[in-house]
């Protein structure tokens, strides 16, 4: 072989290798078997664990129908730059895809409840402009069956009748202002026997400047979905979405 071939095959060996370095899987520090499949599924090739990214929860779920979650990536986002997408996902439920969320002008900091199955993992990952997850995550202990019981709605006889019903209240803060709001809304997993899968697909924030931010909540986001997040200012905000029945709700919340 020449010494140009052997340098040659060399560059290639040492690309491909400098390839695999960038785009390897980091490893799990909870040890998740599912973990390859979940960055797979719901991820990029770039990924990195980022303690900058948080998941504020309790460790056990007392109710596996309403577990509380307060994701936060501000401070990835103060030294990072803006964070285009978040998404959220338990390892180990039957359905993983918990959420997804893009800020725009909102902080990067959203409140909500999920159904849990089981014990899982719950992760969040977060984008940044040059591609890259950083990744945040914590472990819940959960009795489980949250993902497969029937929502509360379909007990109650006139439930369509509040379907899509939005209330809630905007509170200035010391820089901007806080939306509470919640939706009417069965979130329906198609778990449930005889029950098919019934959710919100999108809702669409916007002010008197235009769009401001966008949830996708999937099937484990909790019955009724209550969602909290942060804002630039306290002017008066435009709510819109709709469900998989092509059902549309918006309204508008006032300080």
């Amino acid at each position: 072989m020449s010494v140009r071939a052997l340098m040659l095959l060399c560059a290639a060996l040492f690309a491909g290798t400098a390839h695999a370095t960038t785009t390897a899987l980091p490893k799990d520090p909870l040890h998740s078997g599912q973990w390859p499949t979940m960055a797979r599924l719901f991820l990029g090739e770039q990924v990195v664990f980022d303690q900058r990214v948080r998941l504020l929860a309790p460790p056990e779920a007392e109710d596996s129908m309403n577990f509380p979650v307060l994701v936060d990536a501000s401070q990835l986002a103060a030294e990072a730059g803006p964070i285009e997408e978040i998404v959220v996902f338990a390892d180990y439920n039957p359905i993983p895809l918990v959420l997804k969320f893009q800020p725009g002008r909102a902080a990067p900091r959203l409140g909500f409840r999920l159904k849990l199955q089981q014990g899982t993992p719950i992760r969040a990952g977060a984008r940044t402009a040059d591609g890259v997850w950083h990744v945040g995550h914590i472990e819940v202990d959960a009795a489980g069956g949250g993902c497969t019981v029937p929502s509360l709605a379909h007990g109650n006889a006139d439930w369509s009748s509040r379907l899509g019903e939005i209330s809630g209240g905007l509170f200035e803060r010391e820089q901007g202002a806080r939306l509470r709001f919640r939706v009417m809304h069965p979130m329906d997993t198609g778990l449930a026997d005889g029950i098919p899968v019934f959710r919100i697909e999108h809702i669409e924030l916007s002010d008197a400047d235009g769009a401001l931010a966008r949830i996708e909540p999937y099937e484990p986001v909790s019955e009724n979905p209550l969602f909290s997040l942060d804002l630039p200012s306290s002017s008066a905000i435009s709510l819109a979405g709709r469900d998989n029945n092509a059902n549309r709700f918006s309204a508008e919340i006032h300080p």
